[in-house]
């Protein structure tokens, strides 16, 4: 199936060559050059990527960004800019975006990245279908008062639903789908980024404190996503003693 890929990029010449590229391998492209444009065009038609710029006329990267991650559906997001700092990259992620890459990018650096998250989604969909197949799609996954629908991308504590971004959502249910595994960060950046970040491992730490913050009764005490001091984190089984207040 063909690929369609919205490239937002006010500089035409980038917009241009993404797109030239883009299509060589084989996708369906759109490029728009402003952020109210790309934010009407990306929650009218499904696409199966947005390469994202940071700095646009109208709304920024970043906010586009906020409000895709706040829609039903999801897409992946490959943001763009010219910035180099740590901080930016990092808000870049934390906001919902998938990857990130920083101008002036090499275009087999790009074609690696957008393969990459072309993969990922592929491969959900696979073990979307797999679960589908043996009876488990949209089985929900139960922890003492908290409950996550996987199907629905939903999450409740003690009845109440909790509202986590996407990346909150992928991160809670790569833990729970596996309970008692313990997770390096560098696991967690694979399979939930979808991509190694070398020396991003606190952006899976940044990300662990705000999920705590909204389903733990005690973030400084938590009962279901567990440190594994010196290795990474685990999700709390049903073998664990404590159990959730």
């Amino acid at each position: 199936m063909v690929k369609r890929v919205l490239v937002v990029e006010d500089e035409v010449e980038i917009g241009r060559l993404v797109e030239l590229h883009l299509k060589d391998l084989g996708c369906e492209v759109e490029l728009v050059g402003d952020g109210d444009e790309a934010l009407k065009r990306a929650l009218a038609e499904p696409f199966d990527l947005v390469v994202l710029d940071l700095m646009l006329p109208g709304l920024d990267g970043l906010e586009v960004c906020r409000r895709l991650r706040a829609a039903e559906r999801y897409t992946p997001i490959l943001m763009l800019t010219a910035r180099s700092s740590e901080l930016d990259r990092v808000v870049g992620l934390e906001v919902g975006a998938d990857d990130y890459l920083t101008k002036p990018f090499s275009i087999r650096e790009l074609v690696a990245r957008v393969k990459a998250i072309f993969r990922r989604v592929e491969a959900l969909s696979v073990e979307a279908s797999s679960e589908a197949d043996r009876g488990q799609d949209g089985a929900p996954l139960r922890f003492g008062a908290l409950e996550i629908e996987p199907a629905k991308r939903r999450v409740s504590l003690a009845g109440e639903e909790v509202h986590l971004t996407a990346k909150e959502f992928d991160l809670l249910h790569c833990f729970a789908a596996r309970p008692g595994r313990v997770f390096t960060r560098g696991e967690l950046l694979e399979q939930v980024w979808g991509y190694g970040y070398d020396g991003y491992e606190h952006t899976v730490n940044s990300h662990i404190n705000r999920l705590r913050a909204k389903i733990e009764t005690d973030p400084s005490n938590p009962t279901y996503v567990l440190t594994v001091w010196g290795v990474g984190y685990r999700f709390r089984d049903h073998e664990d003693d404590r159990a959730p207040a």
